[in-house]
C-alpha cells in the first residue's frame, strides 16, 4: 500500500511538471488581510507546480491533467469556497486549516497526505493557493473555532445518551444523514426535546440523502458506521469531530452548529457521532440496523392530542 502511494505520488509530480513554466512574482500581494512577499509567492508557485498542478490546475480551478475521472473533483481553488475549515461556514480559513489538509490529506478522494513535503513548503504553497480568488484580496479569514473543554468527561455513556437524542429528536440530523434509531425513539425523543412528537419519515431513513452543493456536484451526506470521514484524523477522532460539527462544511448543507446549541450539546452530539465511527466494520452496525427495523415493523404513529 506504500509502495503504491508512493508510486502515485511520483506519477502525479512528473505530470506536474509538464507543460507548465512558473511565471514568478515581483511585487508582494495582500491577501486573507496579510502581506505576503513576492518571493514566498514565487516559491510557492514553484512548490504548487510540483505537488498540486497535477490535480488542481494551472488556474487552480481543479481541471489539471490528472483530475478527469476523479470522484469527488479536485478543489476549485478560484471559488474561494473551502469545506473543512474550523470557522462558520462561508468563511475563508485560516492558515493552519489550509496546512492540516495539506499535511493530512482528505479520506475517501484523491487528495493525499503530503506530510513528506517540507514545512516551509507547505506554508508557501497555502500562500499561493490563495492567488486563484479575489476573496482573499478584500476578505480575512473567519474566526478560529476551537474545541472547548470536554464538560461529559468521565460521563461519556451520559454524553452518547444525550446525543443520540439531539441528533435524532431536535437537530434533525437525519434530515441528510441516516438515521440510527427506531421511528418509536425519534418520535419521543423530538416530543422531548421540542413538544412535537415526528410522525412521519423519509421512505429510506436509514440511507443518506443527495445534497446541492456549491462544488457544481451534489453530495452525499456520510453514513458514520459505513463512509470515510473525509476530514477526520483517526489519532484526533473527538477534535476533528468537535471541528466539523461546531463549523459546519463549507457550501454544502451541513450547517454551523457552535451558537446555535449549548456547548454541552455540541459536545454530546460529537460523542454520539464517535460512537457510531466506532462501529465501523463491525458487526454491531448491521445489528443495530436490523433491531431499528424490526422495531419499525410494530410501529405506529402517536395519536394526535385533542383539545
Amino acid at each position: 500500500m506504500i509502495r503504491a502511494s508512493l508510486l502515485l505520488l511520483l506519477a502525479i509530480a512528473a505530470v506536474a511538471c509538464k507543460g507548465y513554466r512558473p511565471q514568478g512574482f515581483d511585487e508582494p500581494r495582500t491577501l486573507g488581510g496579510k502581506v505576503v512577499p513576492a518571493e514566498v509567492l514565487t516559491e510557492g508557485e514553484r512548490a504548487y507546480v510540483q505537488y498540486c498542478r497535477a490535480c488542481h490546475g494551472d488556474k487552480g480551478d481543479g481541471k489539471g491533467p490528472a483530475a478527469k475521472g476523479l470522484r469527488p473533483p479536485p478543489r476549485d481553488f478560484t471559488l474561494g469556497v473551502f469545506k473543512f475549515a474550523a470557522v462558520q461556514g462561508g468563511m475563508l480559513p485560516n492558515d493552519e486549516d489550509l496546512e492540516r489538509i495539506v499535511r493530512s490529506g482528505l479520506h475517501g478522494t484523491a487528495m493525499l497526505a503530503w506530510d513528506g513535503v517540507p514545512e516551509h513548503k507547505v506554508r508557501e504553497i497555502v500562500q499561493y493557493l490563495k492567488t486563484f480568488s479575489p476573496r482573499w484580496k478584500d476578505e480575512e479569514p473567519g474566526e478560529a473555532i476551537r474545541p472547548t473543554p470536554d464538560p461529559w468527561a468521565g460521563r461519556e455513556a451520559d454524553a452518547v445518551a444525550r446525543g443520540r437524542k439531539l441528533y435524532h429528536g431536535l437537530a434533525q440530523c437525519l434530515s441528510c444523514h441516516p438515521a440510527y434509531a427506531s421511528r418509536a425513539f425519534i418520535s419521543q425523543a423530538s416530543k422531548e426535546l421540542t413538544g412535537n412528537a415526528t410522525s412521519s419519515f423519509r421512505e429510506d431513513m436509514y440511507g443518506a440523502v443527495l445534497t446541492d452543493s456549491d462544488y457544481g456536484v451534489k453530495l452525499l451526506p456520510p453514513d458514520f458506521v459505513r463512509s470515510e470521514l473525509r476530514s477526520v484524523r483517526p489519532e484526533h477522532r473527538k477534535e476533528d469531530l468537535y471541528r466539523v460539527i461546531a463549523s459546519g462544511v463549507g457550501g454544502t448543507a451541513m450547517p454551523t452548529w457552535q451558537g446555535s446549541l449549548p456547548e454541552e450539546d455540541l459536545w454530546a452530539l460529537v460523542h454520539f457521532v464517535d460512537s457510531l465511527v466506532a462501529l465501523k466494520g463491525t458487526d454491531a452496525a448491521r445489528r443495530l440496523a436490523d433491531e431499528n427495523r424490526a422495531a419499525d415493523a410494530a410501529w405506529k404513529p402517536p395519536t394526535p392530542d385533542r383539545k
